[in-house]
């Protein structure tokens, strides 16, 4: 199974400080969608990510976190795509649990699930603690420099903090197109 798994906010749909607390907040980065739909024609298995604290700090509800993926799953098969699996951490910063990244507990969840091994499963990030998270599992990390991508390449990517051998892209469409071009 080629499988890739997405960070949500930043990577497929702009983020928010303000966090996304509703379907209308949920607005696509321009190309995200397309690229998800190249990545499934190709036969990548899409799955999603995303840590969603709202749900603890009682910003949204479950119901509307569902709805909010509604959402975004339909506008993905609008663009011919699809994804295939959701995982989310609802907990905030400070609950301490192994879902939420940077810890990998959500994504060894991904590897149980999915019977698959995650080494060198691309991972796309916009922030350290996505790519912290996919190191730690053995995924191979990409930084996109939308969302907050940008001020994390800013303040980690010169520093060296980044975990080694990420890649760094502009954005989901770069990442689909390098990956495709290292498939055909």
């Amino acid at each position: 199974m080629k499988l890739i798994i997405l960070d949500r906010d930043g990577v497929i749909n702009h983020d928010s400080d303000a966090f996304i607390k509703s379907p209308d907040e949920w607005i696509p980065i321009p190309g995200s969608l397309e690229a998800i739909g190249r990545l499934s024609h190709a036969g990548w298995y899409v799955a999603v990510a995303s840590n969603q604290s709202g749900i603890a700090r009682g910003l949204f509800s479950m119901e509307t976190l569902g709805t909010i993926h509604d959402r975004m799953r339909q506008a993905v098969a609008e663009a011919g795509g699809r994804i295939d699996a959701i995982f989310f951490c609802p907990h905030g910063p400070e609950d301490g649990c192994t879902c939420r990244k940077p810890k990998a507990g959500m994504l060894h969840d991904i590897a149980r699930r999915l019977d698959v091994s995650l080494s060198e499963v691309p991972l796309v990030g916009d922030s350290l603690r996505d790519l912290q998270a996919a190191a730690s599992a053995g995924c191979h990390p990409y930084l996109v420099l939308t969302g907050k991508g940008r001020a994390t390449w800013n303040q980690s990517g010169t520093s060296g903090e980044l975990p080694a051998g990420t890649e760094v892209h502009d954005d989901l469409a770069a990442v689909a197109d390098a990956l495709l071009k290292t498939q055909s």
